[in-house]
């Protein structure tokens, strides 16, 4: 079954996606429930799909990046995800720090921090969420205070993307004592920094290959010139980069929508109750159009908002509306899996299992799913 097919997908992005189509079959998804289960980071993978030219390039070819589209980004992670979501999340966010860069830095921060994430598969991350809040991104505490040619960043992230194992992360720090949406700055830190402790956050309900971690930053000093762009504009940078990043969620959605899809076709078809092959039954046949229509609109509605987005067409409003909409389809989708599988969807070592658990977390990460519908009320387009 390939629910993913390329009917909605540009052309032009039809080669890459078949090429993250087979690496994901042979690299992800044989290896899928032994990194759940342990939890551990595939960095063997990763490296592999370095190697490949499928992660860590999600930039410009001029800085040594693949010279990728938010429509190639979209094409590779939905089959990412089909295949295993932690594994997938892992090798998506390898560049999570470089994007940021390559978006919002200088021409000579991209020169200088850009190459080596492409030429020594270095890792990035990025750190903006806090214990104290999470969407609410004009309340975050740590601070940034310049002194002289430097800047001295104390404070605390929380889920912060590869925050262990990365070479260095973009912090989202506060520097402007006014508060507000103009008080915040982007600086990229090397984690080697004195100062930077960084501790994983394990024994996680789902994407249990993927990195988050708790950081904490005690006088951690950066030049002055690790400044992205211009100082205050923070707030705007991370929005702008988080429409890019809510259009790759909804693809986490899709991706796992799927693969539950996929799992329990094949589970109430092979399965035989009361003498009668599970999938004759009406009502399931009935739950099965039902999974397959909050599917197919989902991804419809994921791939027109893609495209608006990438071309800057009220980017805020169709990213939100995606990642709401095809996140919350596969948390549906997955449960409706799950129910069709009975006491088997109840056993870790079941993948519809590790599915449903999965499913759980893209509904909350890149902003709630209620603040992506307060975001997309507040950028209704006017029609007229």
């Amino acid at each position: 079954m390939n629910l993913l097919t390329d009917t909605l997908v540009p052309e032009k992005s039809h080669e890459i996606k078949a090429r993250a189509r087979m690496f994901a079959d042979e690299q992800i998804r044989p290896e899928a429930m032994a990194h759940d289960a342990t939890g551990e980071f595939p960095i063997e993978i990763l490296r592999e799909a370095q190697a490949a030219g499928l992660a860590g390039r999600y930039f410009s070819e001029t800085y040594g990046g693949a010279g990728w589209t938010l429509e190639d980004r979209l094409a590779i992670i939905e089959e990412w995800f089909r295949a295993d979501g932690g594994i997938g999340l892992a090798l998506q966010l390898a560049d999570f720090g470089a994007k940021v860069v390559a978006l919002h830095g200088t021409d000579e921060q991209r020169s200088e921090w850009l190459p080596p994430v492409a030429e020594e598969n270095l890792i990035t991350g990025l750190a903006a969420t806090e214990p104290r809040g999470g969407s609410d991104l004009a309340r975050m505490g740590t601070t940034a205070r310049r002194e002289g040619d430097e800047y001295v960043l104390d404070g605390e992230k929380y889920w912060t993307s590869n925050g262990v194992v990365a070479d260095w992360i973009v912090v989202y720090a506060q520097t402007d004592d006014d508060g507000g949406h103009g008080a915040y700055s982007l600086f990229v830190v090397p984690t080697d920094s004195p100062g930077y402790e960084a501790e994983s956050i394990d024994d996680k309900m789902g994407l249990r290959a993927s990195q988050q971690a708790r950081i904490e930053l005690d006088g951690v000093r950066v030049p002055a010139s690790n400044l992205l762009g211009e100082p205050n504009r923070g707030f705007y940078q991370i929005a702008e980069f988080f429409n890019y990043g809510r259009i790759v969620v909804a693809g986490h959605g899709i991706g796992l929508a799927a693969a539950a899809i996929e799992t329990a076709w094949e589970y109430v078809h092979d399965r035989e109750l009361y003498d009668e092959v599970v999938a004759d039954k009406q009502t399931v046949r009935h739950e099965l159009i039902e999974m397959r229509e909050r599917f197919e609109a989902a991804r419809a509605l994921t791939w027109r908002a893609c495209r608006h987005v990438a071309a800057g067409e009220n980017p805020a409003f169709w990213a939100s509306l995606a990642k709401s909409r095809a996140t919350e389809a596969a948390e549906a989708i997955a449960q409706d899996a799950a129910q069709l599988h009975g006491g088997e969807s109840l056993r870790k070592e079941n993948r519809i299992n590790k599915i449903l658990r999965d499913s759980s977390y893209p509904s909350v990460y890149e902003g709630a799913n209620a603040v992506q519908r307060d975001i997309a009320y507040g950028h209704w387009p006017d029609e007229n």
